[in-house]
């Protein structure tokens, strides 16, 4: 692969591409020990190379409130690269792709959830954590109406240049992304 080829729309994104991205492992993103329930994502945005899907990243708008001031996000998840392709820049293009789009959709912010091995990673993307200051706590929804902390962290970037992330604590009014 000599750069990364160019991120596409994916008119559906089934388990059988997670399976073909990630293996059909009964874990493939790693979060199962978080026990948490996902919702899954409504745009996905896919890089295709030598005949098969090799990177996504999915997007959902997202209500929320930060310091009790309400807004709406542009929830990013899903966030895959096939291992044998990776350090190539793809999660970089997929997701450059995938936040191209979501600056169409209104929001002023984009946010999403990952394991902390990954902060670095999404830091070189242009993501920061809102969740390293303690008192900024992260709620999210699950099924029987409860309200949990994310035991992910939380990062945040701007879709607009303009766009400045309001000071308190988080609470995600549906199930994470």
């Amino acid at each position: 692969m000599a750069g990364p080829p160019s991120a596409i729309r994916l008119a559906q994104y089934t388990h059988a591409d997670v399976a073909e991205i990630l293996g059909d492992g009964d874990d493939p993103f790693g979060v199962a020990e978080t026990g948490l329930a996902w919702l899954s994502k409504e745009e996905h945005f896919g890089i295709r190379h030598g005949g098969r899907l090799v990177a996504h990243a999915g997007l959902r708008r997202l209500p929320l409130t930060v310091g009790g001031t309400a807004l709406e996000v542009v929830g990013v998840g899903g966030v895959a690269v096939t291992p044998d392709v990776r350090g190539r820049g793809l999660a970089r293009s997929v997701v450059a792709a995938a936040l191209s789009h979501a600056r169409t959709l209104g929001p002023r912010h984009a946010l999403l959830f990952c394991r902390p091995p990954l902060v670095v990673l999404y830091e070189r993307l242009g993501w920061r954590p809102i969740d390293e200051d303690p008192c900024v706590e992260v709620l999210v929804e699950q099924p029987g109406d409860r309200v949990v902390t994310m035991p992910l962290r939380t990062m945040v970037t701007p879709l607009h240049e303009d766009a400045q992330w309001p000071a308190g604590p988080v609470r995600l009014w549906s199930l994470p992304m």
